[in-house]
């Protein structure tokens, strides 16, 4: 309605006069060649060339770490699309229930079986991890030592990925895609997916152990999603990208 848009419009003015420092200015005609990723590697981009002119879809986020920031499904939010958001960092769903409102956002760990997980948590929220074997790794490096550091250990009760998704996958609803980054741990979140019931067509899964383009499908995450009917189609620095076959290439 014209009233309500007449009522943003002047929000926005007022923030501006108030704290210009917190805004650029652009003209239009630089602007409309800027292309806005909030992915970490630019994710967002590649899946939206998948995914063109569909403006509305739906997607799950496990490690969704934060609303924006490093958000493979922000930028498909702002286009109309909805879905769930996973994160195990305590308070962390506070900000995306009031940024992304559309969404079920859930406070939950995830792992290839019901139980208790050492949760590491760190001055990098984005750093946090369920691994051992990572934070051990991590402990080893000088540079990391040199910005990082461990805030806590919690014990956190975590699920399967399929037994969230029958509790919060609303009913009949297709996931168009399925963004993993757990720090370590994407391949246990993934085999505890039911994937003959839920089956995304487009798969990101972090690899932090990848050594070149050529070995990336010998990794245990390639092989357990190609047993499962999807190819590898484009990789990032630290992400690889899967899309489901079709029933004629699968065999």
């Amino acid at each position: 309605m014209a009233w309500q848009n007449f009522f943003k419009k002047t929000k926005k003015y007022l923030q501006i006069v108030g704290s210009p420092k917190d805004f650029y200015f652009y003209s239009k005609s630089i602007f409309r060649y800027h292309e806005v990723s909030f992915s970490q590697e630019g994710e967002d981009r590649i899946i939206e060339r998948i995914f063109e002119n569909k403006n509305h879809g739906f997607y799950v986020d496990v490690g969704a770490h934060h609303p924006q920031r490093f958000s493979n499904t922000y930028k498909f939010y702002l286009k109309g699309w909805h879905g769930i958001n996973i994160d195990a960092m305590p308070g962390s769903m506070d900000l995306f229930k009031v940024i992304r409102p559309r969404d079920i956002n859930l406070e939950i760990a995830i792992a290839k079986e019901s139980g208790s997980l050492a949760y590491y948590i760190y001055n990098e929220p984005a750093l946090n991890t369920f691994s051992k074997a990572t934070h051990e790794q991590r402990l080893q490096s000088v540079s990391f030592s040199q910005r990082y550091h461990l805030l806590k250990q919690n014990e956190v009760k975590a699920l399967p990925l399929s037994d969230v998704l029958d509790s919060y996958l609303p009913k009949d609803q297709d996931i168009d895609f399925m963004s993993v980054d757990v720090e370590g741990l994407d391949y246990d979140v993934l085999i505890s997916n039911n994937w003959d019931k839920y089956r995304p067509k487009v798969v990101i899964a972090e690899e932090l152990n990848l050594v070149s383009i050529a070995s990336a499908l010998d990794l245990p995450i390639a092989k357990f999603l190609s047993q499962k009917g999807y190819t590898l189609f484009a990789k990032t620095v630290n992400s690889l990208i899967f899309k489901v076959r079709s029933e004629s290439a699968k065999g």
